[in-house]
C-alpha cells in the first residue's frame, strides 16, 4: 500500500564535524533505496541545514501528511521540548497538513542486538578475548536528563545480563558523570586485564574523534590492560528497520506511536522553568504545577 501523501521527515541532531552529517545524509540515501516508493527527507536540529524549521515547512508545502522521526537515541531536550515546539509552529503556519510525530530510536532490542555484535567484534581483536576478566563501558554522550541517562542505563544493564561479562559499566562523555578515564581507573584497580569501550553514538563528529582520542591516552595510561573501541552505530540495518516500524505504526494509528511530548501542555512549564521534561510510566506529571 502507497501514502503518496506523506513525507517522512528524518530529523537528524547536526554535528560540527561536516562527516557526521555527511553520514546522515548517506543514510537517508540508503533508505530511500530500500523503500523506492517513499518521500523520505531530511532536517538538522542544529549545526547543518536544512533547519528544523525548515525541513518541517518544506515537507509541509508538498504533502498533506507529514510524519516527523527522531534519529535519536534518547529522549532528552531535543526530543522532548525542541521538536514539539517547532511541530506546532509548523502546524500554525501550514493548518492544511497533519504533523505525526513518532517517538525516538529508545533503549528496545534492536539496540541492544547493534551492542551485542559490536562487543563480539571488539572482543575478536583481544588476545585473551575472556569476558570474566574483560570490562565494558557503555559510553554514552551523557544528558540533564535523568530518563535519557536511564536508558542508557538500561542498556548496559541489558547487555550484562544478555553475556558473560562480570563488569559492564556506564559512562558519559558529557553533562554527567562518571566519565570514560574514572570509570577505566575503576575497572583497571579492581584485575580487569582488557577493556572494550563501546560508544552509544549513532553517527561520527566531534565527540567520536574525542572517544578515539581518550582511548588512545588510556592505552598510554595503562600499558598492562589491552583497550579495544567500537564505532558509532552508522548503517546498521536495526536502524532502518526500527524507523521503519515507527512509519507503519504512525500511519495504522497503533496506540503509543506517537510522542506524548507531542501537545503536551506540561512541556511549556518544564521549558519556562529550565528542567526537562519526562514521561516515565505516566504523563499525569505529579510534579508539574497546578494550570489555571
Amino acid at each position: 500500500m502507497t501514502f503518496p501523501q506523506d513525507t517522512l521527515l528524518l530529523v537528524g541532531h547536526g554535528s560540527r564535524e561536516e562527516s557526521g552529517n555527511a553520514e546522515i545524509r548517506e543514510f537517508v540515501a540508503q533508505w530511500r533505496a530500500r523503500q523506492p516508493g517513499w518521500r523520505i527527507e531530511v532536517c538538522f536540529i542544529e549545526f547543518a541545514s536544512p533547519s528544523l524549521h525548515d525541513g518541517l515547512i518544506a515537507a509541509a508545502r508538498e504533502s498533506r501528511r507529514v510524519l516527523v522521526l527522531p534519529l535519536i537515541l534518547n529522549a532528552a531536550g531535543h526530543v522532548k521540548m525542541e521538536i514539539p515546539e517547532a511541530i506546532e509552529h509548523a502546524r500554525a503556519h501550514c493548518p492544511g497538513t497533519e504533523f505525526l510525530y513518532g517517538p525516538h530510536l529508545s533503549a528496545c532490542d534492536p539496540i541492544l542486538a547493534i551492542l551485542k555484535r559490536r562487543l563480539r567484534k571488539a572482543m575478536s581483536t583481544l588476545d585473551m578475548p575472556d569476558p570474566t576478566t574483560t570490562g565494558v563501558i557503555l559510553l554514552g554522550r551523557g544528558s540533564s536528563d535523568r530518563a535519557a541517562n536511564g536508558d542508557m542505563a538500561k542498556m548496559a544493564r541489558w547487555l550484562q545480563e544478555e553475556g558473560d561479562h562480570e563488569l559492564v559499566e556506564l559512562a558519559f562523555t558529557g553533562i554527567t558523570f562518571p566519565r570514560l578515564e574514572r570509570v577505566a581507573q575503576r575497572q583497571a584497580l579492581i584485575g580487569m586485564r582488557q577493556i572494550v569501550v563501546l560508544p552509544y553514538y549513532l553517527y561520527t563528529g566531534t565527540l567520536m574523534q574525542r572517544i578515539a582520542r581518550q582511548v588512545e591516552h588510556l592505552r598510554a595510561q595503562y600499558p598492562q590492560i589491552r583497550f579495544a573501541a567500537s564505532t558509532h552505530f552508522g548503517f546498521e540495518r536495526e536502524i532502518f528497520e526500527l524507523l521503519e516500524q515507527r512509519v507503519a505504526d504512525l500511519r495504522a494509528g497503533t496506540p503509543e506511536s506517537r510522542l506524548p511530548c507531542d501537545g503536551c501542555r506540561f512541556r511549556e512549564i518544564a521549558h519556562d522553568l529550565g528542567h526537562g521534561h519526562s514521561h516515565e510510566h505516566t504523563h499525569a506529571h505529579p510534579h508539574a504545577p497546578a494550570l489555571a
